[in-house]
């Protein structure tokens, strides 16, 4: 069978103005607009939308409909049935909780009145809709094949697309998981699905969950929808906050500016959260209450994966390790001020144990001025929650930039490309996080911290230069003037008041008492 060609000219025009009009692409978010240009080469039917799918999104429609304060935000389900595919005949919608949904009354009553003949023609009966996805898809292609040769446009949007088709090797599917599967890789090739005005969106929080032959089909397209940016956040602040800024101003220290930039990472869901406990709980905003929500927020959105590096100290109290403090003090001057090109992609900070590697970079936090996390671990026995938790932690970091990122023990965190055992999983995470380190775009953005008490056991790899390129070695004091510095320092810390002539001087000398 012959690949169907891609539309002509007017052929394009002419879905551009049944699917998605030029004015209102203009409007659209960035992946909204991708997917767009992509539909339109005629050669694409099926677009797996990946990241940030639980969230709202603005809308042009709903903005211009709304009356009386209604919001312009809307769940991204809505936003693909009645701003994306607005001028679709039918729009669908599939769960397997639901199960079936319909945009309109009108298409639940086609869809019933096309599944009464189909079930006259077959002999059979049902009572209600199917919730399980092989039977429901064999009646949606059904009622697809019937409608798209009748000339109708039709929209499908599948939501929590990995209960539908999860990640796992063939064998491990259950026959309901494996016909449901087949459903949407025809859906995706056949040519009465090409060459018609049909779509079929698949959400899901994490590309790593989803069945993997449908994520790396070509005829497939996976489009990334990013937390929002500052920008976004500050028109979705000002949206909200119509008519009741002065409200806001009167219970908060910060300004709706310092919001948008203090959120990083956050999405319209959660400064939502945050701007409802300001004016229905009367609860006043400060600096520091919002840092401890927006640290909340973030970890119970990385589901434990990520948590915050908090310490009220800086390199002054470390002692010792003058080199290491120094590069790492010229770091924190190039971040502070916003120096990205000198800085390295990462730090490899290697040592024997009890040198103080994890302690000199929770100092670091102290003096750098942006977030630090520490990456916890994210790997699972179930097949694709470990690739699906990698993506959700990486997605969190590039929308907190600028954030520093700590992996302790990293010789046995990030794996190597030699592992196997584990049907190429921890392959595919090493390669990932060392293609996300080496980015280009995240240099000064994204700094990243290996520590480790076993260098030699960390890929080489990943201690090459644009990765983790610079290499800071701890060793025990080797002098008695180190091992008084770091006695005084302890004792600031403790604050025990012992003079140096008291400590037996074979052990400032290196010896034991």
């Amino acid at each position: 069978m012959n690949a169907p060609s891609a539309p002509t000219g007017d052929e394009a025009a002419s879905i551009s103005e049944a699917s998605i009009s030029e004015e209102g692409r203009a409007t659209y978010p960035t992946w909204a607009q991708e997917l767009g240009r992509k539909y339109l080469t005629g050669t694409l039917a099926q677009f797996i939308l990946h990241g940030n799918t639980h969230d709202l999104v603005p809308s042009s429609r709903a903005g211009s409909d709304a009356g009386g304060g209604k919001s312009a935000y809307v769940a991204l389900h809505d936003f693909l049935a009645e701003d994306l595919f607005a001028a679709r005949d039918h729009v669908i919608f599939y769960d397997r909780s639901s199960g079936l949904q319909f945009r309109t009354p009108q298409t639940r009553r086609d869809f019933l009145r096309a599944m009464e003949g189909h079930d006259a023609f077959h002999g059979t009966s049902r009572k209600g809709l199917p919730t399980a996805p092989g039977a429901a898809f064999a009646l949606l292609e059904h009622y697809f094949r019937l409608r798209l040769s009748a000339g109708n446009r039709i929209a499908c949007i599948i939501d929590y697309a990995e209960t539908v088709a999860p990640a796992a090797e063939a064998a491990m599917h259950g026959a309901e998981d494996r016909r449901a599967r087949v459903f949407l890789q025809k859906w995706a090739r056949e040519p009465l699905f090409l060459e018609n005005d049909f779509t079929v969106c698949l959400l899901t929080e994490s590309l790593g969950e989803l069945s993997r032959p449908l994520t790396s089909s070509a005829r497939s397209a996976a489009i990334h929808v990013p937390l929002p940016s500052e920008a976004e956040r500050r028109a979705y602040l000002d949206e909200r906050l119509s008519g009741r800024a002065g409200a806001f101003a009167e219970r908060s220290a910060v300004s709706p500016a310092q919001l948008a930039a203090q959120t990083a990472g956050l999405g319209y869901v959660s400064l939502g959260t945050l701007l409802g406990d300001v004016l229905e709980n009367d609860r006043p905003l400060t600096h520091e209450r919002l840092s401890a929500q927006k640290k909340e927020l973030i970890e119970a959105e990385a589901q434990g994966l990520l948590s915050f590096v908090e310490t009220d100290l800086d390199l002054s109290a470390v002692a010792g390790h003058d080199e290491a403090k120094r590069h790492l003090r010229d770091a924190a001057r190039a971040l502070r001020a916003g120096r990205r090109d000198v800085l390295p992609m990462g730090y490899l900070v290697s040592g024997p144990v009890g040198t103080g590697k994890t302690f000199l970079v929770n100092c670091f936090a102290g003096e750098i001025g942006v977030p630090m996390v520490e990456l916890r671990n994210f790997r699972s026995q179930w097949q694709g929650v470990t690739e699906g938790n990698l993506e959700r932690v990486l997605d969190l970091l590039e929308a907190m930039a600028p954030v520093a990122v700590m992996i302790d023990e990293a010789d046995t965190a990030l794996g190597t490309r030699e592992a196997a055992g584990d049907a190429g999983v921890s392959r595919r995470v090493f390669g990932r996080i060392a293609s996300f380190m080496s980015e280009p775009a995240h240099r000064g953005r994204i700094l990243f911290f290996l520590v480790t008490a076993r260098p030699d056991l960390v890929p080489v790899d990943l201690k090459r230069q644009g990765r983790a390129e610079e290499h800071l070695s701890l060793f025990h004091p080797g002098t008695r003037e180190g091992r008084e510095e770091l006695l005084r320092v302890m004792m600031r810390r403790t604050g025990v008041d012992l003079p140096l002539d008291a400590v037996p001087h074979v052990l400032l000398n290196g010896g034991r008492a």
